[in-house]
């Protein structure tokens, strides 16, 4: 369940209508972490955001594997939610992780509080250098290589399959296009780093990710975290309807990644390295 009716007064020529509208939920998720610690079963509670209920099993794939608490979607055992279901909307809003390789993993080397929320922004991370602890290395600079037409589509095509927003109009998408522009994995939530989250762990779930063949586009604007999202994939091509912050360029530029923002039926701009990008 992804939206809900809710009564509203709308003006429209001039006069007030009371009306239904669909809106999008936003609903907490608590993620906890089972993990072996030498003889002894560890269960930690990891994280809190705010989401729109739906691919919660991806949403926590790609928290994982974005955040390099897991090194590889292998390492995950088991997913499941758990706990009451609560709230209005009769959902169970906690789940819980098993890891079968715990070497893998330290809990006392992050450094970040995971405390977010649905509008989050750099979300604890206060410098370029917190990356540098998850990624050493530097994308393809000169692949995947993309039309301008490609690039001007990706956000439309991105729109079209978007299965809420045409509903509620207040979702993000997150989608993992091929070079040649086919839509391979799209992912929705009321929070753009969440969506990009459950894209990424669809992605790895399925083996879907070619990172030199591959591009993604995002809604709205690209704020660090989202690049930092997708450099952990070694995708080195991002799109963004919208703007790029100042840190998401320089994170950008020092991983050789393409920043392309403000796209538009015959325009867009692109912030960082224009290798990538070719008229025709």
């Amino acid at each position: 369940m992804m939206n809900s009716k809710y009564k509203i007064t709308k003006l429209k020529k001039n006069e007030f209508q009371n009306v239904e509208d669909l809106i999008s939920i936003e609903e907490p998720l608590e993620i906890s972490l089972k993990y072996k610690e030498k003889e002894n079963w560890i269960t930690k509670s990891l994280s809190i955001t705010m989401r729109t209920p739906g691919h919660d099993e991806d949403l926590v794939r790609g928290f994982l594997f974005n955040e390099q608490i897991i090194q590889s979607i292998n390492d995950i055992e088991t997913i499941k939610s758990f706990g009451e279901k609560v709230g209005q909307y009769d959902i169970q809003n906690k789940i819980i992780v098993t890891i079968n390789n715990s070497k893998n993993i330290n809990i006392s080397k992050i450094k970040r509080d995971f405390l977010t929320n649905s509008s989050c922004g750099v979300c604890g991370k206060s410098s370029l250098d917190s990356l540098e602890i998850l990624k050493k290395d530097k994308t393809p600079k000169l692949n995947p290589k993309l039309t301008k037409d490609i690039i001007i589509k990706s956000p439309t095509l991105l729109r079209k399959n978007q299965s809420e927003f045409a509903k509620t109009g207040g979702i993000h998408a997150s989608g993992l296009f091929s070079s040649n522009g086919k839509l391979i994995s799209l992912r929705e939530d009321v929070g753009r780093h969440n969506a990009l989250d459950k894209m990424i762990g669809d992605s790895l779930l399925n083996n879907l990710l070619k990172p030199k063949e591959q591009f993604i586009t995002c809604s709205g604007r690209l704020n660090f975290e989202l690049v930092q999202k997708v450099l952990i994939t070694n995708i080195g091509l991002m799109i963004g309807v919208g703007a790029p912050t100042s840190l998401a360029i320089d994170l950008a530029n020092r991983f050789d990644m393409t920043l392309v923002g403000f796209v538009k039926e015959d325009s867009f701009n692109i912030y960082t390295n224009n290798q990538k990008v070719i008229l025709n």
